[in-house]
């Protein structure tokens, strides 16, 4: 079992700068990957960004390139996400993911609401 945790949402004017956290307890080892999705209103939850958990190796969806940085620290168990120039598009709740290596489950956090706005 994995227990995802976020913080790091609120509220940021256009073209600023927010860092998501997520802290990540339990069955570590586990996990071979961890992400962030987001779900603005209306609409579906979609990838944002993804890290593998050993290696490194990111993707990032189109619309967040050149923007965000996701990164890891494996040794506090935490992921992160850099949210650079930030629009108001990128208003929604942001989930934290992680997936299971055997299986491929998914687990998530409660999710934290950041709100781009003038």
């Amino acid at each position: 079992q994995v227990t995802l945790v976020e913080s790091g949402g609120g509220l940021v004017q256009p073209g600023g700068s927010l860092r998501l956290s997520c802290a990540a307890t339990g069955n570590i080892f586990s996990i071979s990957t961890m992400g962030w999705y987001r779900q603005a209103p209306g609409l579906q939850r979609g990838l944002v960004a993804s890290i593998t958990r050993t290696g490194g190796n990111t993707y990032y969806s189109d619309f967040v390139k050149g923007r965000f940085i996701i990164s890891t620290d494996n040794a506090k168990n935490m992921v992160y996400l850099q949210m650079n120039s930030l629009k108001a598009e990128d208003t929604a709740v942001y989930y934290c993911n992680a997936v299971k290596k055997i299986n491929g489950y998914d687990y998530w956090g409660q999710g934290t609401q950041v709100t781009v706005s003038s």
